[in-house]
């Protein structure tokens, strides 16, 4: 009788897969909070929606091949129009919708350096249209339907210009791609990244956090702060075994022959990110070869 007790809190308090729809699966996060995700299928990066009576907040919006599928999902979701989006960082796969969203009336924020780099080369954010119009240096809050949601520039981790979205009433954290949730990051050095602001933003996420908190990754399945611990754990693991060669002298070629990486290999590797990739991010930051 406990054990069915316990079972049934469990599944009360466990986020909700409310559908799937398409491309996309649905999971309730909080009664105001959803989050969408690619349903066996690469939609881009998870995406955020609150919704409120007032006010609709998307927080990121994948690739701009899938708008069209994305907005439908949204408008079955929201009750309205969205408001506002916030993106957490420059990429295609974050940023693709913003020109469907700004056609529909939504202003989209991002920090400063996401602006400025689509701003030569809008494409990756469906063109012109889709380049965020409020920037902000280092923070912006936004107080919408009684909850207040604070976007926090981590410099130089995933890029140069990631934010996380905190929403400290209801214990939720948007992290954009400082979390793979089970992934071996992307740490992309040609936009600004860095190993050690990777490992500084998983911190001020980790220090902001608690057992209860509810983490929406940049990709992957909604994490907990022991899930971003693991990750945290991971690679400056990896780091220091790739440390331990570069500081003995070794090329890259010698590296990539030495596998430091193997014992992750099973758990972490993916298609994007493979085990010889994440090696190499790694030799290249450590070594300081060039970028």
């Amino acid at each position: 009788m406990k054990r069915a007790i316990l079972a049934a809190a469990v599944l009360l308090a466990a986020p909700l897969v409310l559908a799937q729809d398409g491309p996309y699966t649905v999971t309730k996060v909080t009664p105001d909070v959803t989050m969408i995700s690619g349903n066996g299928v690469f939609t881009g990066g998870n995406v955020a929606l609150m919704t409120g009576k007032d006010y609709r907040v998307l927080i990121d919006d994948g690739l701009t091949s899938f708008a069209p599928k994305l907005l439908d999902t949204v408008a079955k979701l929201a009750g309205g129009p969205i408001d506002f989006v916030i993106n957490t960082h420059v990429h295609g796969d974050h940023v693709g919708g913003n020109a469907a969203l700004d056609a529909t009336g939504a202003v989209i924020f991002a920090q400063d350096k996401v602006r400025e780099r689509l701003l030569p080369d809008p494409k990756d954010a469906g063109g012109k249209s889709g380049l965020p119009i409020v920037t902000f240096p280092d923070s912006m809050s936004f107080h919408v339907d009684g909850h207040d949601l604070t976007a926090v520039y981590v410099p130089a981790a995933h890029t140069d210009g990631d934010s996380i979205i905190l929403i400290k009433d209801i214990n939720v954290i948007e992290t954009g791609d400082v979390l793979f949730n089970g992934l071996f990051p992307f740490i992309d050095l040609e936009s600004g990244g860095s190993l050690a602001g990777y490992l500084a933003a998983q911190q001020r996420v980790l220090d902001l956090a608690d057992d209860d908190t509810l983490l929406i990754p940049g990709h992957g399945p909604l994490a907990h702060k022991a899930d971003l611990q693991a990750a945290h754990d991971m690679l400056l693991d990896a780091k220091a075994r790739v440390k331990k060669l570069v500081d003995a002298g070794k090329s890259l070629d010698e590296v990539l022959a030495a596998d430091p990486l193997a014992l992750y290999t099973d758990k972490w590797s993916w298609d994007f990110i493979t085990t010889p990739r994440m090696t190499t991010t790694l030799y290249r930051e450590l070594s300081a070869a060039p970028k």
